[in-house]
This record gives C-alpha cells, structure tokens and sequence, in this order.
C-alpha cells in the first residue's frame, strides 16, 4: 500500500483514537444518514422508466397478459384500475411481440385484415358482410386517432343494389363516440367525422351520417345540413365571445362572481346581392345632341254664310269667320347624364337581432349607478337599438350557498391531501428513523463489547502479572528451603552455612507488600474492572 495512503489512514485511527465516545456516536449517525440518503438517491436514479404495454383492457385480458408476463420474469405494473399494464421501457417491443405470439392479443382482426382470411368458397353475402365489416373498422380505427377519442364505433347502412327498382336509398351511417376523460367534441370534430365517414362510401353525403356520443347525446343527426352544424357552432361562438366581454368587465368593476351575463343573438346566414342604379345629370353642362321643328299657318276665313245642323234639322247659322295665325315649336335635348350602378353582397353571418341580460349582486353594485352599468354593458356587448337588440341590467341578491360549500369542500380536500402528505412525508422520516436507529444502536453495542473486550484483556494481564509476582515468591521460598537443606547436610556444613550467610534471603513481607501495592495501583486505576473481576469470582464460588 503507498506510503501516502498509510499516513492518511495512520492520520485518521490517531484522530478516531483521540475522539470521545459521544463524538464517535455522532459521526456514525452522520455516516449513516449519508448512506442512506445515497441509497435513496441512487434508488431513485436506477429506477426503471415504465411504459404501457396495452391499454383499456378488460378483466378477462388483464388477467391472461398478466400470467403470461409472471411466467416470463418481466417485472410489470397495473393502473387505472387493472385496465392499463406497465412494463419498463427497455422491455416494451420485446415483450408486446411475446404476448402476441401467444395469441394474447386484445384486439382482433378489424378493417381490411379481415379480407385476408375470407376462404374462396364464401358466398357472395358473407363476401359483401365481410367487406362492410373492413369498411366499419376501417373508419373506427381512424376516427379514434383522433384527438380526444377514446373508443369509436361505426355502423353502416348500405342499401342493396337491385335492378327491379328505379330509385336508389341513400347510404347512411351512425359513429358512435366515447371520449377521453375531460375531453369534448366541437361542432367542426363533429362534422370533420361526418365528412370522413361520408366521404369513404360512395353515395353518401355527410348529412346522412349520425354522430352520438357516450352520454347519449346525439353531436348530428342525419338529415342535418353541413350549413346547419356551422351556424349553430358560430353562432355559439359569436354568444360566447360577447358574453365573455361583458363577464370580464363587469368582474374587474364589482369582484368575481357578482356578476351573470347570458347572451342570446340571432344571426342572419342568407347571402344577398342587391344592385341598384342612380342616374344624375349637371344643368350648366352642354347637351349632346339638340333638334327642333317649327311649324307656322296665316290666312283669312270664308264670307259664304255657312251653318250646320242642330237639332230636328234645323240650321244654326255660323260665324263669320275672320284672319288667323297657327305657330307649332318642337325641340329635342340630349343632356349628359351620369349613371352609377352599385351591386351589394351581404356576407352571411350577420347580427340581425341580439338579447343580453346582465343580473348583478345588489350587495357588490351598491357603489355603481345603475345608468352608468347599463351604458357599460352596452358599449361593452355592442347594443344597437335601430335593430331591435334587448338590453336588461338587473340587481338582485345572490344565493352563495352553494358557492361556500364548494369552497368549503374544496379546502377540505386540500387540507385533506396536505394531511396525507404530511403523514405520508412524516411516515417517510420514521421509516428512515428507524433504520437509522437500528443501524446507531448495533454500532453501539460493536463498540461496547470491542471495549469490553479490551477491558477484559487489561484485567487478564493484570491478573497474570500477580501470578507472576506469586510465582516469584514461591520460588525464593522453595530456593530458601532448598539452602536450609543443604546447610543441614554433613558434608558441606561449613562451606553450606557460609554460603547461606552470604546468599540474600528474600523476605516473605516484602513480597507480600510488593504484591499488595501492585494490586492496589491496579484497583486505583482501573476500579470498574477489579469490581466486574471480584464479582466474577464470587459468583464463581458460589457456583
């Protein structure tokens, strides 16, 4: 091992050493709060990304896929309540290949892959049911890419063709809609579905296609004109919009929620084309073209007496006739006249009529003067009373109850899910506690008993050194006896007692002393141990 390495870990058993065991206790808790938030996170990071393998399933299916995913070891996941199934990301293709093999598949053969399996013996009736059960599924298939579309289902009516009949019915179909949850169809996805529906048969006009939605409610009606379904939608639109307007305004002068608005507007979608023209001359300008005859007589009357007849033949005489002048003038003009001819198309899809009723909270429009509300409201929605348009501005107190109840519910059901990840987070922190507890309290009894154990080492030496110190006076008191028995002898009497004089002789007292304070300084030293040693011996000899 490298030098370097050595001294650093030399370094830390000398600090570890010199720590106390509070300070030890601490930094093990640290540690393991460390390793364990990095357990988590590394938990979190190696997750694995689910995806859906097959969706909307029923119960029956559910089931089969999910025996099957048991059976191969794919780790799997169930939501919306049992009708979607999980499996991660990087198993996804790999295993919806498996299942179909197994024949596990949830959807059968629909559109023109039931073509594929017709036999060469089927007779012309199951051939044309056949193709029209392509046709239906066909059409489902691409209305439920649609989106919003949850489930689509298309019936077709096809007439029989015949030679025995001069007229032809019309082909008609009916789509039957389901939606996602909290989506909607709009009047234009409702005819774009018609017109592809219609537009796939021959012979059939998207007018004879019916639209019916999961709740019942029938979106278009067969019969209905294309024309029909696009001016309701704008003039729903056109509704909205001035009410929108109104709704604004008034929220930002009284508060929000003092104020309802309802809009009712008559559109006119008639296409007009009106020409009219205007003739003008200028009296100062020259004429085109003039002309004129005069026509003169003069001359004298007759002397004759002449008369004529009057009644019952009888004769009326005359006047005398006397001279006479006859003058006759006539003249032509051709002024310059100025022609201007104007044609007029009205775009359908103008207001000709609308209603809005405006009712205020009295409480909320105490401060604003009814004739300044009323000339707001009717510059805001555009009130033109040469066309007949309704304007009613009322004041009224509102009923809030039901508005104090959904309030109420709602911050009951945010308290409530604030309560649930509170106890969920609180849960979370015991968990977490816990395993750091369990972890902290083995740590501590490893270190008790690794000291114990040193204890015990200490104690043993101990023990072995006044053994030791025993032994030793044994030992002197067997080498003075030894000499006392050799000084005893005949032989070496003289020389024997001169060397017994000569030899120190140990002292039994001192020895004894000896062993004493060494035993005491221990016991000073170390009381805990020589208590847990005594105690140990007294129960041995009770034993």
């Amino acid at each position: 091992m490298p030098k370097q390495i050595t001294g650093y870990m030399d370094r830390i058993k000398q600090t570890a050493e010199g720590m106390s065991l509070g300070q030890k206790v601490i930094i093990v808790m640290l540690a393991v709060v460390v390793a364990i938030a990095g357990v988590a996170v590394f938990n979190q990071s190696t997750k694995q990304t689910m995806a859906p393998l097959f969706t909307n399933l029923s119960s029956t299916d559910a089931a089969a896929i999910v025996t099957q995913l048991e059976a191969s070891g794919v780790t799997y996941e169930l939501t919306s309540g049992g009708g979607t199934i999980l499996v991660p990301e990087e198993q996804l293709y790999d295993t919806r290949l498996a299942v179909a093999s197994a024949g596990l598949t949830t959807t059968s053969a629909v559109g023109y892959a039931l073509l594929d399996d017709m036999s060469m013996t089927s007779s012309e009736f199951q051939q044309q049911v056949t193709y029209q059960r392509a046709l239906e599924g066909e059409l489902a298939s691409t209305i439920e890419a649609m989106n919003g579309v949850e489930t689509a289902s298309v019936k077709l009516a096809l007439p029989e063709e015949t030679v025995f009949s001069d007229e032809e019915a019309a082909p008609t179909a009916s789509v039957f809609i389901e939606t996602a949850a909290g989506a909607s169809l709009g009047t234009q996805n409702v005819q774009a579905i018609a017109n592809l529906v219609s537009a796939s048969i021959e012979g059939m006009a998207s007018e004879d296609v019916a639209v019916i939605d999961a709740d019942g409610n029938v979106l278009s009606t067969v019969g209905a004109e294309d024309s029909t379904l696009l001016q309701a939608s704008a003039t729903a639109d056109y509704e909205q919009r001035i009410a929108s307007n109104v709704q604004q305004m008034l929220d930002q002068v009284l508060g929000e929620g003092n104020a309802v608005v309802s809009v009712t507007a008559e559109l006119d979608y008639d296409e007009r084309q009106t020409t009219s023209e205007t003739f003008s001359s200028d009296p100062s300008a020259q004429p085109l073209s003039e002309s004129g005859t005069i026509e003169q007589y003069s001359g004298s009357g007759s002397d004759s007496e002449t008369g004529v007849l009057g009644p019952d033949n009888i004769a009326v005489p005359a006047a005398s006739a006397s001279a006479g002048d006859y003058t006759n003038e006539t003249w032509v003009k051709n002024n310059a006249v100025n022609k201007v001819t104007e044609i007029t198309e009205t775009s359908p899809g103008t207001v000709s009529r609308q209603s809005v009723s405006v009712v205020t909270n009295a409480d909320a429009a105490v401060a604003v003067d009814d004739a300044t509300l009323q000339s707001m409201v009717a510059a805001a929605a555009g009130i033109d009373e040469t066309r007949g348009d309704v304007l009613s501005v009322s004041s009224m107190a509102f009923d809030t109850t039901q508005a104090e109840e959904a309030a109420a519910a709602i911050e009951e059901a945010t308290a409530a899910s604030q309560a649930a990840a509170t106890q969920s987070m609180i849960e979370t922190i015991i968990k977490y506690s816990l395993i750091a507890l369990g972890v902290l309290i083995f740590v501590i009894v490893v270190m008790v008993r690794s000291r114990k154990k040193k204890k015990d080492e200490r104690v043993q030496l101990s023990l072995e050194a006044v053994e030791e110190l025993e032994s030793r006076a044994q030992a002197a008191l067997d080498a003075r006896s030894q000499a006392l028995i050799d000084a005893a002898s005949a032989e070496a009497a003289n020389e024997g007692l001169a060397a017994l004089e000569a030899a120190p002789v140990p002292d039994i007292d001192s020895v004894a002393l000896a062993i004493r304070e060494e035993i005491t300084a221990f016991a000073q030293e170390q009381p805990a141990e020589v208590a847990d040693v005594l105690r140990g011996w007294i129960s041995s000899e009770r034993r």
